[in-house]
């Protein structure tokens, strides 16, 4: 299995998947990316601008704020709101714009065997989860769930039990994709198979996931 290639792949009726989106199907983080990006366009300091973010990004995270009122609270924080030409309709273009997709991943996806359900779990942000949600690369994605929609963040249980049953199958029949350990040994706790993922080990992880979809 090659992301473009599940000829002779053998599977299991009961074995599914469930990714989480940044840092799986992202390169590096968004969240790094785009306080970087944020920081050169206007000349900020990026620890300050990291500092503020990351201090609120929680509030998106569980849909407490809406963008605007994050960035309202990061331009006065880090500085950014002392350029009047910058607004918000410029921060939430570099914010959709810091996505960097990592296109193996994708591949994947796109070639996965149709008898395959595919769920998301996905700590997100307003605005970012209604781009990927109208995203064609993810027609393919059954019920996906995000943070900002439901309230709650993993490594939470609850959000591991919202994914079960958006997924509508067993946790054990469904092996989770994430790039952060905790959230791995959160999903194995919830009953679901975990398989961590690295972008730079694409290709050991299309083994991994091979044998976990042909029930070895």
């Amino acid at each position: 299995m090659n992301g473009s290639d599940t000829s002779g792949l053998q599977l299991s009726t009961e074995r599914h998947l469930a990714f989480d989106w940044g840092g799986v199907f992202t390169v590096g983080t968004f969240d790094g990316r785009s306080t970087a990006r944020l920081s050169e366009r206007l000349g900020l300091d990026v620890k300050a601008v990291r500092a503020s973010y990351f201090r609120h990004v929680w509030q998106l995270e569980v849909g407490a704020w809406t963008l605007p009122q994050f960035w309202e609270v990061l331009a006065q924080e880090s500085g950014a709101a002392a350029d009047p030409a910058f607004g918000y309709a410029d921060f939430e273009a570099l914010y959709l714009g810091s996505i960097l997709p990592n296109a193996p991943m994708y591949a994947l996806l796109a070639h996965l065997p149709a008898g395959v359900r595919v769920g998301l779990l996905s700590n997100n942000y307003p605005v970012v989860s209604d781009h990927l949600r109208r995203d064609p690369a993810f027609a393919r994605l059954h019920n996906p769930v995000f943070s900002n929609e439901i309230g709650v963040k993993k490594p939470d249980p609850a959000s591991f039990a919202a994914l079960e049953q958006a997924m509508g199958l067993p946790a054990g029949q469904v092996a989770f994709v994430d790039d952060v350990q905790e959230n791995i040994l959160a999903a194995r706790q919830a009953g679901f198979h975990g398989l961590i993922y690295d972008h730079a080990q694409h290709a050991d992880f299309e083994r991994r996931l091979a044998a976990w979809l042909s029930g070895r």
